[in-house]
């Protein structure tokens, strides 16, 4: 029975990554962890790209502009919403994600989910490199993967 696993190769792979300015003292880390992950699978610095923008609500429109373009083997939404005293949170959560999910699955390339959800600052700092582990560099990790199968996807 063939079986198919994407590797984590990254030479010749173009990676686009959406960050939120918003909580950019959290973001930050995930970058340089998504960064360094891409780096280490052998992705060129010449060929990762970052756009920010404002706040997660807005991740889903970027990285669907940036899909459209059809030359990024993969794309990585990052970003941090913190829970507040409002219901803001659950609405930029939700919605952020669904946005992303909506890309993902409308476009020819991988888009990858690196959103922290949390209840504190705190929360979000364990997430990006601290004892937690970084979320960036997961999410590198999972682009190059999903990149590497989507080519061996469309090659079978």
């Amino acid at each position: 029975m063939p079986e198919l696993r994407g590797g984590l190769q990254g030479q010749r792979l173009r990676v686009a990554i959406v960050a939120s300015h918003f909580n950019e003292f959290i973001t930050s880390r995930l970058l340089n962890g998504a960064r360094d992950g891409l780096l280490g699978c052998g992705v060129k610095e010449d060929d990762i790209f970052v756009a920010w923008v404002p706040g997660s609500f807005e991740l889903p429109w970027a990285a669907n502009v940036l899909a459209q373009q059809e030359h990024w083997d993969a794309i990585i939404c990052l970003g941090v919403i913190i829970r507040g005293e409002t219901s803001h949170f659950d609405l930029v959560a939700a919605e952020s994600a669904h946005g992303i999910a909506s890309v993902a699955r409308n476009r020819n390339a991988p888009v990858i989910f690196g959103v922290l959800t949390t209840n504190n600052a705190e929360q979000a700092l364990e997430r990006a490199g601290g004892r937690k582990g970084n979320k960036g560099y997961d999410c590198a990790l999972a682009a190059v993967e999903m990149a590497n199968l989507g080519k061996a996807l469309r090659a079978h």
